[in-house]
């Protein structure tokens, strides 16, 4: 049965409340200290509502990370568009140096995604993603594929490639926005720049070439004569 219009701006708005309200919480008091019937609470909604979107309050810690961090690479691909860039390489480094940008700009929203970011939540948010993704969120692992799909340059391994690239991210912007260190993150930019081009250019597929010993010139001409 197909949602009515109304019917569907209370549910995003109830969505909202929650994660919003969930947002609060998190990183006022800590996901430890936060229990479900707080959020609810808060959020003005029954318990029972919170059961139709998460499975419980870790359930809604992943997605609430992967709503901020859609927001964060909406804007980045947004600027990305305007850009025009050729090789993935330099957008990714685009891609980086504008998330950190934000970052800087939204200290609360660094350090709850950098604290409660891992891997392996990040891959099972790429594995699930197609079907528990909230309406106007990205969905970044389309980005992902496509975007190394498409360039020229090949990479041995994608996810390895990108793991290393969110990790060094995630830690040189998370201590050097909220405590200079070892730099403030305007003079630490311009590492961050050729880490990435150096991680990257470390994966490359380097294209074969033809070992095969060339064919010998014709006989010289005093052997063809004997």
């Amino acid at each position: 049965m197909r949602m009515t219009g109304k019917a569907a701006e209370n549910k995003r708005q109830k969505r909202e409340a929650l994660l919003n309200t969930a947002f609060d919480l998190f990183t006022q008091q800590g996901i430890t200290n936060t229990s479900i019937a707080n959020i609810v609470e808060r959020a003005g909604v029954a318990k029972g509502t919170f059961y139709l979107y998460f499975k419980d309050k870790y359930d809604l810690r992943d997605r609430l990370i992967r709503h901020k961090a859609s927001q964060i690479l909406g804007r980045a691909y947004n600027a990305l568009e305007t850009a025009q860039l050729s090789t993935l390489e330099e957008k990714v480094i685009f891609l980086a140096v504008n998330i950190v940008d934000q970052l800087s700009e939204d200290k609360l929203t660094l350090r709850f995604i950098t604290k409660n970011l891992s891997w392996g939540i990040l891959k099972h948010e790429m594995s699930t993603i197609q079907t528990n993704v909230f309406e106007g969120e990205i969905n970044f692992i389309d980005h992902f594929r496509a975007a190394f799909d498409e360039s020229d340059v090949k990479y041995k391994n994608p996810e390895v490639l990108m793991y290393m690239i969110v990790e060094l991210v995630g830690s040189a912007s998370y201590s050097s926005i909220l405590n200079g260190d070892p730099l403030p993150i305007e003079e630490l930019r311009p590492y961050l720049r050729e880490a990435i081009k150096a991680i990257m250019r470390s994966q490359e597929v380097k294209p074969q070439t033809d070992t095969q010993a060339p064919l010998p010139d014709a006989a010289p001409q005093r052997l063809r004569e004997a």
